[in-house]
């Protein structure tokens, strides 16, 4: 039986939430639920009243609530489970006074003020409180001595502690919504050393929740030193005590993995925190997939995206505008072709768009219609029994055409950007980058036809850097740093980038391709795209299909190699040792090992500020280590799990999330020949999901300007 994705159970709290901490009704059969036909929810029930009517409710919740929510529900989800209306608690409110209030909040001094300011007001009828984290014991104190002085304590039903501060964009991925300048706070030699204490305690809350929430106490891994090594041994520590001293156990209670109340190690999660300075090409890199690509030139957030599409298709004269999508969970060609590369992508929207004709066609012709369209008509050739059947059937068609529909803007857009910004060049020089010379670099640097943004030049030219196995000496770099400002690029970061190149080259792993290169002569990998700009010229209005034959003229046709990155192998030498490679063992080899489990005690730990002036690696600012860990004996090093938590500290990437799920793919299919085989599972984490540019313009050139 399939395991819950990381999403699936965040999604069944947040349930429990929205039901007022009540049990969820039990699912009936499935059947078509019309609140929920907009929704992420396939079926949603509220909860009733001793009369059995809907309990209507009025939902609150700050900044990072929103985020929680908005990831993985939508406005219609919410309705199925009674909530009229949601609002931002730092927006001006209303009374509804006859409704209860649902606070789904962080503890913090300020959120709690504006609470009690609500129920002073009795602005609601009753609060249900929630809190993202944990509130410390201090917070609660203040909250109840506010709440005892104001005489509010009667309108407050609940207060719950719910362990959900963190955002799930994908099934398996997610982020703690730290935002984009933790890889700067970590590294900078300007950063206060109270906002590294709070922003160490921040991670190491956010991980125990997502651990809280898959109901399961991992195994940890991580390097010696560093941010890594410290958040590990504080969220080792958090564990241990919540396990040795809480009186309501959060993992042993129904609903929770039963491996996880006792046996082995090797039936637990391996959680492997690394730092971000272990491979900072993932964050700078150009990808051919399609779900890193609209992370990178679309800018996707929370799965929200923009893209301009024409206001006219037939009259291309009125110009254009911008329309938001949503690319969710619920939405099959996204959950199909997300790590896909993308010309792969336009076979398949090529493919579905033959199977929706032919199931259009198939419907009108046994109805006796001529189009969909005539279906809606009283149309007297239509036969009644055919005519239900087409009815019946016309909701999965329209969805489908609208996601089909959806997806051809997004390409579109794809295509344009990847043809001003020549991405297709420079993906494919990065998948051979190690065999660029100092020659070639500076050639195409100098060149004014790549492409039209100067930062895609630094992103590659950063990239060959922290790569190549040639010596780059002063007057080298000086001629580099010219080309790049000659092509306008701002080369500040590269200060920056210049003093943690060693501490990288020691940890990064080169991968040698595990398939050829597959390469296209005749251009049969775009022949998806060929074939829809000819289908839709005749089957839709304006002149979308030949804008898609005029952007994919001078595409280049080719599929990228197979590779493990970095991140990939530390994961597989900690996951499946007897597979990896002896070099990528050898880089894991002293990886520090925590069981939250084990009787070990552990001593105080100072605070992280206490660290960084260990000048960790030699970069300035950044954490140093802390004391001796743990060190693994040999057993430990060599097991083996089928499932991890890997997470970054200091940004995540898109590209590093889609190697991880390949090589889980590829492996489990791999050992599925062996009998009794465990299926691997990968989720994967961050402080926060960046793209290339916040973190060249946010962060590395942030830390470039300290240092000059």
């Amino acid at each position: 039986m399939q395991s819950q994705s990381l999403r699936d159970r965040q999604v069944a709290s947040l349930e429990k939430i929205l039901h007022l901490n009540h049990a969820s009704p039990e699912p009936s059969a499935v059947h078509h639920d019309p609140l929920a036909a907009n929704g992420l929810i396939p079926k949603v029930t509220p909860i009733l009243n001793s009369d059995g009517d809907p309990i209507w409710k009025v939902l609150v919740f700050d900044n990072l609530g929103r985020d929680v929510i908005s990831s993985v529900l939508r406005v219609n989800d919410l309705r199925g489970w009674g909530v009229t209306i949601h609002l931002n608690i730092n927006s001006p409110r209303h009374p509804i006074p006859d409704v209860p209030v649902l606070y789904l909040v962080e503890p913090t001094a300020a959120n709690l003020t504006l609470i009690n300011q609500d129920l002073s007001k009795s602005l609601y009828s009753e609060a249900y409180i929630n809190f993202l984290s944990s509130i410390p014991h201090p917070l609660m104190e203040d909250f109840a001595a506010q709440i005892a002085e104001a005489g509010t304590a009667e309108s407050i039903s609940q207060v719950y502690d719910q362990y959900l501060n963190f955002v799930v964009a994908e099934p398996d991925l997610f982020s703690l919504g730290l935002g984009k300048e933790t890889y700067w706070a970590l590294n900078s030699a300007n950063a206060k050393d109270e906002e590294i204490d709070t922003l160490v305690e921040r991670i190491v809350s956010g991980l125990f929740s997502v651990v809280v929430t898959m109901g399961v106490i991992p195994i940890i891994r991580c390097p010696r030193g560093g941010a890594a090594e410290m958040i590990a041994a504080k969220l080792d520590r958090k564990l241990r005590d919540h396990i040795l001293n809480s009186k309501d156990n959060l993992f042993s209670t129904q609903g929770q993995r039963s491996s996880t109340t006792g046996g082995t190690p090797s039936s637990r999660p391996v959680l492997v925190i690394v730092d971000r300075n272990v491979d900072l090409i993932p964050m700078l890199s150009h990808s051919w997939t399609y779900q890193s690509l609209v992370h990178d030139v679309l800018k996707m957030h929370l799965n929200r995206i923009t893209v301009e599409t024409p206001i006219d298709e037939d009259n291309p004269a009125k110009g254009r505008t911008k329309r938001a999508y949503d690319l969710t969970s619920k939405d099959f060609f996204w959950s199909r072709n997300a790590g896909v590369p993308f010309p792969q992508v336009a076979e398949d929207i090529d493919t579905e768009l033959t199977k929706y004709k032919d199931d259009a066609n198939e419907i009108t012709q046994k109805a006796g219609a001529s189009s969909l369209e005539d279906l809606q008509t009283d149309n007297p050739n239509t036969s009644a029994q055919h005519l239900k059947a087409a009815i019946t059937l016309l909701p999965e068609l329209r969805e489908r055409k609208a996601v089909l529909d959806m997806h051809m803007n997004i390409a579109t857009a794809l295509l344009k950007g990847i043809k001003d910004r020549q991405l297709d060049n420079f993906f494919q020089i990065e998948e051979s980058i190690t065999k660029q010379t100092k020659a070639m670099m500076l050639e195409l640097l100098n060149d004014s036809s790549k492409g039209n943004q100067p930062l895609d030049k630094l992103r590659l030219f950063i990239i060959w850097f922290l790569s190549t196995e040639q010596e780059v000496s002063k007057t080298d770099m000086e001629r580099f740093e010219v080309a790049l400002t000659k092509a306008g690029a701002d080369t500040t970061a590269l200060v920056y980038v210049k003093k943690v190149r060693e501490v990288t080259r020691m940890t990064m792993m080169t991968s040698a391709p595990t398939q050829p290169a597959q390469q296209s002569t005749g251009g049969e990998l775009f022949k998806g795209f060929s074939s829809i700009s000819n289908r839709l010229t005749g089957q839709l209005p304006g002149a979308l299909g030949t804008n898609f034959e005029n952007l994919i003229s001078g595409v280049k046709n080719f599929l990228p190699v197979n590779k493990d990155i970095t991140i990939t192998k530390i994961v597989e030498s900690l996951m499946d040792p007897t597979s990896a490679s002896s070099s990528a063992i050898a880089k894991t080899e002293d990886y520090l090992y925590f069981d939250p489990r084990s009787a070990n005690a552990r001593g105080t730990m100072p605070a992280p500020s206490q660290a960084r002036h260990q000048q960790a690696g030699g970069i300035p600012g950044a954490l140093g280590s802390l004391g001796p860990g743990t060190q693994a004996s040999f057993g430990q090093r060599r097991q083996g799990f089928s499932e991890a938590i890997v997470f970054t500290v200091g940004g995540g990437s898109m590209d590093e999330y889609g190697n991880l799920q390949d090589w889980a793919k590829r492996t489990s299919a791999a050992s599925g020949t062996t009998a009794g085989a465990p299926k691997r599972r990968v989720v994967y984490g961050s402080t926060e999901i960046v793209n290339a540019e916040d973190f060249v313009v946010g962060e590395l050139a942030r830390l470039g300007q300290e240092d000059r």
